[in-house]
């Protein structure tokens, strides 16, 4: 059989991403620069201006008090670069700021010289330097820093994380590249409380946050819901992890939390680079990064990101190569609007890999580089296309409107041999066979109004919000959980090669999901005194979920529609600068739940949260620490379904409970020490089952994959102004493999660590980059496809690999 060729982009894409484009540039709509902080600095004391711009930009200021003694500042709001926010700060104050050739920010008088007959005490204003810790933005390609001082995604507003009333952690681009970061989970590894069980090998990612997971309901790009699929990190400027349900903003969502990919945006100021990484197991992936203006008055800025790799590994047979490549472009011709237009195209060839069998109540002591599928037969390929655009106008300081769209189409084709069941030898594997093209697309759209204002002396940040979300999966697959051609294999001593399929083989598996919900949702974030804020957020949500399964032809879908209003309130109060205390408590509609095996849609997810706990900022805000404890109850939680041979049936087992506690820190301990890390206590049971297990009912049983404890800690330290070390280490207890609890993978430690050094040649800057990971080759098992076949979906973690890379940025 000839493997199908993928569809092209389809006349829906390109009318809908027409109809956007139209829609957007026919607008009197503009938006704020990139390389921009938020500044709400209101007229006061020129000194106390300073200090309040210090906070923001995170620079440390030293100057004589009567440099601006008696002076008043006019203050700056809205969305600036730190240099137009100081010009602004200074306006009639008669100070100017101007940059020497090292960067350092002098601070001068501009007062004329006295004119005759003024008084000749009249003072003279000294120059003053601005010293400190060099301040970046974050979208600034050389920003070494590990942590983030504010972040969009738990308010969709630019809230400071230390007034922000929920847990959400920051993983910078500095932080991926020290560690040469290629997949998504290789990022979100350094966050506390998240696990990631991918399926079906590396073809798609998937993330547990708080003990749950639901599978192409927590990942988002720039606030935007997609597909499930396997993420590329070459573009990202910085990982977001919001924890807790989100749904009072983005929807329907897992109740866990989201992880939302924040992708690097089109510079005005040019900067290139190219990188070439190289390791074990023949991996080699070419990276390219280039931006800059395209017009001389700098109101067209582009941007071309593209990776490519080529991998095998460390299992048998198994290997991937990929392609990447996401153009974009920024149009912004005035200081109030902006539009960003762009696309991505990846394309993946992959062999399919389960990963090892259990026995018993352990994986098989079997090597981890078992492969029990096919080598010449299994192939897995997935080529997405996705297009978005973006505008923000600013009708002034205080308010704003924007708007993102984005539409991806999704082909994933598999042909695999896959594990069923064992005989009770508990040596031989009995093999099915899943054929077919699985299509999916995905539709979606946020809408909102962002200001603000103050009434009887209270500040109010509001935001109003309307987002529209369409998923359309559809497949027509051959599934056979046994045949005669397909030969059992011995997990101890396995031949290949035995397998041939018939020429008339039939598709038997019609399959349709579809989902589709609008969404309204008000927040007002308030100041209620100058130490303490408070946040409400309600939504109301009105969302479809069809399904159908047929085994002849594509079926009649049944419909199940859901409504419910999600409130989300959330409190901090901060009694010093440095500390905040801080508790929300909320409802949510929780991800749709998909189909059962009769093909019926599931009932959706709902849940409820409560949490508190402590903010701290230390050396002058370069280290941020949070403590976060919670309780959430999620009821209609799922399970795979073992009655039945297809590894995708679920059923909702009913009501799951998990709390704990999570502990993060990320910064610099000095301006050469920078540390990440974090620990994370999780006990995930379920509460309920439904009856649907008999005499193994799961009350009280633990969350599949969800260790009880989890911690991470990465350092690196700049030796001197070229050469860094780093190191880091990975833990997690034991961790039950399945919902039954009936086996188990064990705890684990693994040790990296890396060695980078720094030249200058001509204008570029080069960088030779080492990667060691799981030093001590220690054997551990990274998790179970909780959405496959458990028992046959152990997938072990990599042994020593080393990882070389080599980079030019200009």
């Amino acid at each position: 059989m000839a493997i199908p060729t993928f569809r092209p982009i389809t006349a829906n894409f390109g009318i809908s991403l027409a109809l956007a484009i139209a829609a957007a540039l026919t607008s009197p709509v503009a938006i704020a620069a990139e390389q921009t902080l938020d500044y709400d600095i209101p007229p006061q004391a020129l000194s106390s201006a300073l200090n309040a711009y210090a906070d923001i930009g995170n620079v440390q200021l030293s100057y004589p008090a009567g440099l601006t003694s008696g002076l008043h500042s006019p203050g700056v709001s809205g969305k600036w670069s730190p240099r137009q926010a100081l010009e602004k700060l200074l306006t009639g104050t008669g100070i100017s700021a101007k940059t020497t050739a090292n960067g350092t920010i002098t601070l001068e008088s501009t007062a004329e010289p006295p004119k005759p007959g003024a008084s000749a005490t009249t003072p003279t204003l000294p120059s003053v330097t601005v010293t400190g810790q060099a301040a970046y933005l974050s979208s600034d390609p050389y920003n070494p820093d590990y942590h983030r001082r504010t972040a969009s995604t738990a308010t969709k507003t630019d809230t400071p994380l230390m007034e922000t009333p929920t847990s959400i952690q920051v993983v910078p681009r500095a932080v991926l590249d020290d560690q040469q970061a290629i997949r998504l989970d290789e990022a979100t590894k350094n966050v506390s409380g998240v696990q990631a069980p991918r399926q079906l090998g590396v073809l798609f990612d998937n993330f547990m946050i708080r003990g749950f997971t639901t599978p192409s309901f927590n990942v988002y790009r720039d606030g935007l819901r997609l597909a499930l699929q396997s993420f590329e990190t070459a573009n990202l400027d910085q990982i977001e992890i919001f924890k807790g349900p989100p749904s009072t903003l983005f929807g329907r969502s897992a109740p866990g939390g989201l992880v939302n990919m924040v992708t690097k945006k089109p510079l005005f100021t040019p900067y290139y680079s190219i990188g070439q990484q190289f390791g074990s197991y023949d991996l080699y992936r070419t990276t390219l990064d280039a931006t800059g203006a395209l017009n001389d008055d700098k109101t067209l800025a582009y941007r071309m990101n593209f990776s490519y790799m080529d991998a095998n590994s460390f299992r048998d047979f198994v290997g991937r190569d990929r392609v990447f490549v996401a153009p974009q472009l920024t149009w912004k011709p005035n200081d109030a609007f902006e539009i960003n237009l762009g696309y991505e195209y990846k394309k993946d060839n992959i062999i399919g890999d389960r990963g090892v069998a259990a026995v018993g109540n352990r994986p098989a002591n079997v090597p981890i580089s078992r492969f029990l599928g096919e080598p010449s037969f299994s192939s897995q390929q997935a080529e997405s296309h996705l297009g978005h655009l973006s505008w923000t106008y600013h009708f002034n300081d205080d308010w704003k409107i924007q708007q993102r769209f984005a539409v991806n189409m999704l082909d994933t084709f598999n042909r695999n041999i896959v594990p069923i069941s064992m005989e009770a030898d508990n040596r031989t594997v009995n093999r099915g066979l899943f054929y077919g093209l699985t299509e999916r697309a995905t539709y979606t759209q946020d809408l909102n109004l962002n200001g603000k204002f103050d009434t009887f002396g209270i500040g109010h940040n509001v935001l109003l919000g309307f987002d529209y979300y369409r998923f359309e999966e559809s497949r027509g697959v051959t599934f056979l959980p046994g045949a005669a051609f397909i030969p059992a294999i011995d997990i101890f001593n396995p031949v290949y090669g035995n397998v041939k399929l018939p020429n008339d083989l039939a598709k038997n598996n019609f399959v349709i999901e579809n989902q589709e919900w609008f969404g309204l949702y008000f927040q007002d974030q308030v100041d209620l005194t100058k130490n303490l804020h408070f946040l409400f957020n309600g939504r109301h949500d009105w969302s479809t979920a069809i399904a159908g399964f047929s085994n002849s032809a594509m079926p009649e879908a049944t419909a199940v529609a859901a409504e419910k209003f999600s409130p989300r309130l959330g409190l901090v109060y901060q009694p010093a600068k440095w500390l905040s205390l801080f508790a929300n408590w909320t409802e949510a509609l929780g991800a749709s739940n998909g189909r059962s095996a009769a093909g019926l849609p599931l009932p959706a997810e709902l849940a409820e949260q409560f949490e508190g706990g402590i903010k701290t900022e230390f050396f002058d805000g370069r280290l941020t620490a949070s403590l976060a404890a919670y309780e959430l109850t999620k009821r209609n939680a799922l399970t795979d379904d073992s009655s039945t041979p297809d590894p995708s049936d679920q059923i909702a087992v009913g009501v799951a409970r998990s709390h704990g506690l999570e502990f993060d820190f990320s910064g610099e301990l000095t301006d050469r020490w920078k540390v990440i890390g974090s620990y994370a206590y999780t006990d995930a049971r379920y509460l309920q089952d439904n009856g649907q297990f008999g005499d193994a009912p799961l009350v009280g049983k633990r969350l599949p994959n969800s260790p009880e404890h989890s911690a991470n800690l990465w350092t690196s330290y700049q030796v001197t102004d070229g050469f860094k070390v780093g190191t880091g280490a990975y833990v997690a207890g034991k961790r039950q493999a399945n919902a039954a609890n009936n086996w188990q993978l064990p705890g684990y430690v693994r040790w990296d660590a890396m060695a980078a050094y720094q030249w200058t040649l001509g204008k570029s800057r080069m960088t030779a980059q080492v990667n060691v990971n799981n030093i001590l080759d220690k054997r551990y098992y990274a998790y179970a496809d909780e959405f496959g076949n458990p028992r046959f979906d152990a997938m072990p973690g990599e042994p020593t690999t080393i990882l070389g890379s080599l980079k030019v940025e200009y």
